[in-house]
Parts: structure tokens; sequence; C-alpha cells
């Protein structure tokens, strides 16, 4: 493979940037409320440990600058950094960008910063996962998104598999260069100056190491960006794509400039640098006889002959107007009807939760219509014991049964968080858009249930009952996905999250006034049995099918021939009342919005505090 080597040409770019870091320092200390950063002053208990000590360094407009170093060195650290996602405020030192101090919560959005963990949709192709991003970032319309997504792809390589799915672990997708070169491509669509990198080869095979870095070289000879990645050990042939190199020990800067220079830095330390071994690994082995031998001097004078070079190439400056005028791209209307179509292509190729869920609704509504077949037929106190359990269980499984979108929460999450930080859109329509989806798809799974389960049971006789029930169905979905929402917004991990939601579901169940009775609640217990999901729609359930008859109702248990209990009066032993038919769905619902609301709330903050 050829690789690119010539010096980038000045393209048509109407800002070059070009970034610097001045006596950068940054260290935590462990304390009671976890982290704290900050950088010379202030006393601790404890000894701070330092990640970064007085860094000076820059990348420049047109080149690849790498951060390499041993593991722990603070590599990714000082990539944050630069790219804007620590704050400013927890450091001590200057980030400059085109010798103007950085604008933190602007230039995220007009660089891209990829992370080491490739966070993409699998079930999306490539040209689909490209085409959001672009509809998301641009805000120019569809013809300007797929303009740029053909062009991306083209300077990518990735035409060969634009209408692959990206795949992960457990679905076989593209190739793991080929994934790496799109999570580069989500970054590059709204065609930014600056790019930030953390470990561009990292799990790759030599082969497509080299494709990855050959694709920057292009980007950076034809359009004039400015790269910085991080590095561990690269062979020769990436690293002859390298304008410049950053070489970090536990935080300190051991070298700052060309590769020649870190040459010669190695000569004045006495090293002999064997001829199958490169530079830059033979530098990170004896890294700390280098920093021995490395002089405060020879650093300051490279360090100026580096910025008097720059003169003759620095990019203009940043004019401020024009980047604190940088906003979301589209409204929040359009960001939803976006999100909402790449939600709903996931929902719909995710097997485990559309095809599962579907399969699960129409499989549980005919065992259970067998099991508890035609119940209603005799009035006697065990009929009634095993409709009330039929009420109970179907509960149960309809609230538990959505339990399995959690892990689909989490990585979306993950995904949520990358994209707002970049400013891609709003916290808002995320949630907007998420809700929206999945009222249909939760729709056709209450109905797929209630109509395989309804008539089997024999239930209440009627059409309108029928529909009543699967409305109460519809909502507890409803509730449930929204409840799982929330809390996948709150827990860490997927186990955390399972144990907190079998948690409170058991509780909820335990107050609902199936085993006990509201009258033997504990006043100090009361609260979880308005707080209940079961509650409500149990008690709808009653309502439907023992309630609306004129006079006294239906007849639910006889004697001889001789009707003992009606339907109005065993709900008024269970202090159910028939005007609670309507009420209580609108609690339902403010449970539906409640939980998405804090959801919000939760992914607003963490987004929020992520940024800053």
């Amino acid at each position: 493979m050829d690789l690119p080597m010539k010096r980038p040409i000045s393209g048509d770019r109407r800002t070059q940037y070009r970034i610097e870091a001045r006596n950068l320092c940054y260290k935590i200390s462990e304390s009671f409320d976890g982290l704290n950063w900050f950088c010379g002053g202030g006393s601790s208990k404890r000894v701070p440990k330092f990640i970064l000590k007085n860094v000076n360094c820059e990348a420049r407009a047109g080149e690849i600058t790498a951060i390499a170093g041993p593991s722990g060195a603070g590599k990714t650290t000082l990539l944050e950094i630069l790219g804007g996602n620590i704050p400013l405020k927890k450091i001590s030192g200057q980030v400059l960008v085109n010798d103007q101090h950085m604008i933190e919560k602007t230039f995220p959005r007009i660089s891209g910063y990829v992370t080491q963990d490739d966070a993409l949709f699998p079930f999306l192709t490539v040209e689909e996962t490209l085409m959001y991003s672009a509809l998301l970032r641009l805000g120019g319309g569809r013809k300007e998104a797929e303009s740029r997504v053909r062009k991306l792809m083209k300077d990518l390589g990735l035409e060969h598999v634009a209408a692959s799915r990206v795949g992960d672990g457990s679905n076989r997708g593209i190739s793991g260069g080929e994934m790496r070169r799109v999570s580069i491509g989500v970054e590059l669509v709204h065609d930014p100056a600056v790019i930030f990198i953390d470990e561009p080869t990292s799990g790759l095979d030599s082969v497509s190491a080299v494709h990855v870095m050959s694709v920057l070289r292009r980007m950076v000879i034809s359009q004039g960006k400015t790269v910085l990645i991080t590095i561990h050990q690269p062979g020769f042939r990436i690293m002859e794509l390298f304008d410049r190199l950053i070489l970090l020990s536990s935080g300190v800067v051991m070298h700052n400039g060309p590769l020649g220079h870190l040459e010669e830095k190695l000569k004045l330390a006495t090293h002999q640098i064997p001829h199958h071994v490169n530079v830059l690994e033979f530098a990170i082995d004896v890294v700390d006889s280098l920093a021995m031998h490395t002089s405060e001097t020879f650093n300051k004078l490279h360090y100026q002959q580096n910025r008097v070079e720059n003169q003759t190439i620095r990019a203009r400056h940043i004019d401020t107007k024009d980047e604190e005028s940088i906003s979301f791209q589209n409204s929040r209307s359009t960001e939803v009807v976006i999100l909402g179509q790449r939600f709903f292509r996931n929902t719909f190729r995710t097997k485990q939760l559309f095809a599962t869920r579907v399969i699960q609704a129409l499989v549980a509504g005919l065992v259970l219509g067998t099991i508890f077949f035609k119940t209603g037929n005799n009035n006697d106190k065990t009929t009634l014991q095993t409709r009330l359990g039929f009420f109970a269980f179907s509960l149960t499984f309809l609230l538990s049964s959505t339990t399995e979108g959690l892990p689909i929460f989490l990585r979306e999450r993950m995904i949520l968080m990358r994209e707002t930080s970049r400013g891609a859109y709003r916290v808002s329509s995320y949630v907007l858009a998420n809700t929206f989806i999945f009222l249909p798809f939760l729709l056709m799974v209450s109905l797929l249930f209630a109509a395989s389960v309804y008539w089997l049971v024999g239930l209440k006789n009627d059409i309108f009952g029928f529909f009543y029930f699967s409305l109460i169905v519809w909502m507890v979905v409803l509730m449930s996905n929204s409840f799982v929402a929330c809390f996948s917004a709150l827990v860490p991990n997927f186990i955390t999250g399972n144990s907190v939601i079998s948690g409170l579901m058991g509780c909820f169940f335990l107050f609902s006034g199936y085993f006990i009775s509201k009258k033997n609640i504990p006043k100090y217990w009361i609260f979880m049995h308005y707080l209940s999901l079961f509650k409500y729609p149990f008690e709808c359930f009653l309502i439907n099918e023992y309630g609306g008859d004129p006079g006294k109702g239906r007849c639910i248990e006889s004697k001889q021939g001789v009707c003992t209990t009606y339907g109005k009066v065993f709900l008024r032993q269970q202090d159910i009342k028939e005007s609670h038919k309507w009420s209580n769905l609108a609690v339902m619902l403010g449970f539906i919005v409640g939980y998405r609301i804090l959801s919000f709330v939760i992914l607003w903050y963490r987004c929020n505090r992520t940024r800053s």
C-alpha cells in the first residue's frame, strides 16, 4: 500500500486550528466525596496523584500529532483535555486554540472526538449510521447529508460495505477495521477542522491499522485538518505517517516535536537504537533513563523553535462571534423525527426486543387462556379466587416482561451521552422520540395479548369490556417501559439495574392490595400502596369485570340458585369505587409521563455533568 507522505497543501478550509497546551497540570486526590480535581495551591491531608505535570505541547493544522507513552502515562487524559471533554476549571495551565483560550461550550461542536470504544448501533447499516449522524449534525436537509455521506464513505473506503450492518459481539457485521473507520466517519460528517482519536489502531491487525491511519493522512493532506491521536506502540509504517510526537511518561512530556528530534535526544542520553526496533518503541522502553538525561533547557529550546517555525504557517485567529453563534443544527421537532426514524429501524431489527415480545405476548396469552379456560362459567368462591389470581398473574407478567429492554436502553445511553456531548441534538428530543416509537409497538403487543387471552378465559362478554381490557394492558406495558427507561438512565450497569427493577416490582406487587388489603397495611407503609404500579390496573380489571351493570350488577357467587354476592357488593368490599374506572387510567398516564420526565432529568444531568 502506498502511503501518502507529502506535506499538506492549503485547501479550501476557511479556518484552520492550532491547539496548544501551556504548563498544563492535572491531578486527582481521593477523598470522602470522591474525586477532587485541583492543581497548585490548597491543602490536602493526602498527597494527590499527578496525572499530568507541567505539560507544554502543540498540534498544528495539516499535521498528525501522536501522543505516545507507556500505559498509565496520561495519554487519554491529555487528549480529553485538549478535546474539551475535561472542564478547564479542573486543571491548571492553559489550553489555547489559535492563541486564544478555548471556549468549552462550543469547541466540541466544531471538532470531532472518537473514543476508544466503538459505540454504534449494531442493527443499522454503515450508510444508515453515517446518514443519521449527518442529518443530526449538518442541518441542511437530506440532499446535503446524502452528498456528504457518499463523499465520506469514498474517503474512508467504506463503499463496499455501505449496505452491511455494523454488528457487534453477538451479531456478525463488518470487520474491526471497518467499524473503526465508521466510528471515525460518525465524527467527520460535519467536517470538523480538528479531530481527536483515542487509540485508532487498538485491537486491529497491522493491515487494518495502516489502512485507518492512511485514511487520516489523506484527509490531513487534502483538507488541512488538525489530527491528534493517542497510540501505544506503532509499527514502522504507521510511524512514517506522523508529523509530530508527544512522548509522555508518568504525566511528564519527554519529547514534543518531530521524530528526528527524538533520535537526537536518545543520542544525548548515550543510547544506541537497534536496527530491528523503531525509535518510538525504543524510547518507550528506555523512557525512565531518557527522563534522567533530558534537560529542561533542551525542552524549552525545541519548544521555542517550534513556536518560531509556526509563525510562518499559523492559522488565523478564531472568530469568537462565529463560534459563540454555533448551536443545534435542527429544530426540536426535526430532531424528534430523525431520532424516531432511527429508533424505528433499531426496534424492529432487534429480534430480542421486537420478535421476542410479539411471540411472548401471543404464547403467554394462549397459555394463560388455556390454563384459566372459561373460569367464569361457575358462580362460586373458587371461581372468584381463580379469576383474581389470573388478573394478578397477568399484571406480574406484563410489568416484568419489559425488563429485557434494559440492556438496549443502557447501550443507547452510551451513544446518547457521546452524541449530546458533541452538540448533535437535545436530550429532550431523544426522550420524546423514544416515547413516541414505543407507543404503537407496545399497542400492538397489548392487542395481541388481549385478543389471545380475553375470550379464552371467559371474561365479560362485551366488546367495550374487551377494548377497555386492551387499553389497561397497553397502559400497563407503557408504565413498565417508562419505569425501565427511567432506571436505565440512573443505574450504572445491567446487573444493578436488573436487581433494582426486580426489587421494586416485588415491592409494588406486595403493596398492591392483592396480598394484604389497604386497611391492614401499616400507616408508615401506606405510601407504597399509592405508588404501586399494580394497584391501579388491578382495580381497573376488577371494575371492568364486576362493575358497570345496572342494579346490583353481575352475580359472582351463588348458593342453591340464590345469588349471595353481586359484583358491586364485591367492589365495595374491596374498597373500590366504579368512579375510579377512568381516574385510575389518568393516574397510570401520570406514572407514564412522570417516569419519562424523571428519565429526561436524569439523562440531562448525566450529559450536562459529562460536559461540565
